[in-house]
């Protein structure tokens, strides 16, 4: 009896793991695949973020870098200076290794010496205050320059990991939809592009219906709805494939706003705005951290280029789209 329980309990647990495993039907696949594109979209905008960080610092690095060199050369005049006084005092006094620092190629690395420096603080200390000054400048310089490089290559692991994940996911995507039987990958095919044709007459009509003003919101999503069946491209900004922070940098562009081309970036800019206090025109972000950006139509609607497999569209706007929820909305 008990023998036959045990045979029991096993064929149940390896129906139940089997189960488990199975492949996934086409309705799992295709919530799985949204997903995963809506991942490689969210990845995507951090690494716009990290690529206008990278693009920053070496901007910063570059004028220190000058800076720097004027300081070396300010450094060098002055020690040259403090060493032909020294040499001078030599020959009129003597020095206790003043034989050495006049026949040195370099007589500048004697002015830390004690006897050489005791002469020079007493007749010249204003030129070796000047010194000191500008060997303390090059020096803290230097620590400046070196912070910003190691922050520079943060920016760039991080750029590239977030692009390696984007892609990461996209593949995963790509395998799961591979995964499925012919017939039911062209099912699903077929179910995509009925779904986003739809998608398209809708935000076509939408497009045409707004009729706005002349203001810079207006302005902005004018183009943006102009911009309509484009497809999404991950840091394109026009004229024909858009991210998300893409469109909006080139909408507010044509308003004549200059918006770096990041959601997490983009969000620092403008007048906050409730939630229930938007209008057409105001910019709206998602996802924490955000990741996501769009325009705000009027009439619960909102313009965007959503993600990977997708193009620009005007979707209903609400407090969370998809897995990401509304964090901040501003007015340019």
């Amino acid at each position: 009896m008990l023998k036959k329980i045990s045979v029991i309990v096993w064929l149940l647990l390896f129906c139940s793991s089997t189960i488990a495993f199975a492949a996934p039907t086409v309705e799992t696949a295709q919530r799985e695949v949204d997903k995963l594109r809506t991942l490689a979209a969210a990845k995507y905008e951090a690494a716009n973020e990290a690529t206008i960080r990278i693009k920053q610092l070496q901007a910063e690095t570059s004028v220190l870098r000058k800076k720097e060199e004027g300081l070396r050369k300010e450094l060098d005049a002055s020690a040259k200076f403090l060493a032909q006084i020294a040499i001078a005092q030599y020959k009129a006094n003597g020095l206790g290794q003043g034989i050495e620092l006049l026949f040195s190629a370099d007589p500048t690395k004697f002015l830390s010496d004690a006897a050489t420096l005791d002469v020079l603080s007493r007749g010249y200390s204003e030129q070796l205050r000047e010194f000191e000054t500008n060997k303390q400048r090059v020096e803290a310089s230097q620590l400046v320059v070196s912070d910003r490089t190691a922050l520079l290559k943060a920016q760039q692991t991080k750029l590239n990991r977030e692009v390696t994940q984007a892609k990461s996911a996209l593949q995963r995507a790509e395998k799961i939809l591979k995964s499925l039987k012919k017939e039911d990958r062209e099912r699903l095919a077929a179910e995509e592009a009925a779904r986003e044709s739809k998608i398209l007459k809708d935000s076509k009509k939408y497009a045409t219906s707004f009729k706005g003003d002349n203001s810079r919101g207006s302005l902005a999503l004018r183009y943006a709805l102009a911009q309509v069946g484009d497809i999404y491209v991950w840091a394109a900004a026009g004229p024909t494939r858009w991210d998300c922070s893409g469109l909006t940098m080139r909408a507010f562009q044509k308003a004549g706003v200059s918006l770096p081309h990041s959601s997490r970036i983009q969000v620092k800019y403008g007048k906050s705005i409730s939630y229930g206090a938007l209008k057409p025109g105001d910019l709206v972000f998602f996802g924490r951290p955000i990741s996501h950006v769009s325009i705000y139509m009027g009439g619960g609607k909102m313009v965007h280029a959503p993600r990977p497999g997708k193009r620009v569209e005007v979707v209903a706007m609400t407090k969370k789209f998809g897995s990401k929820p509304f964090v901040a909305a501003k007015r340019l």
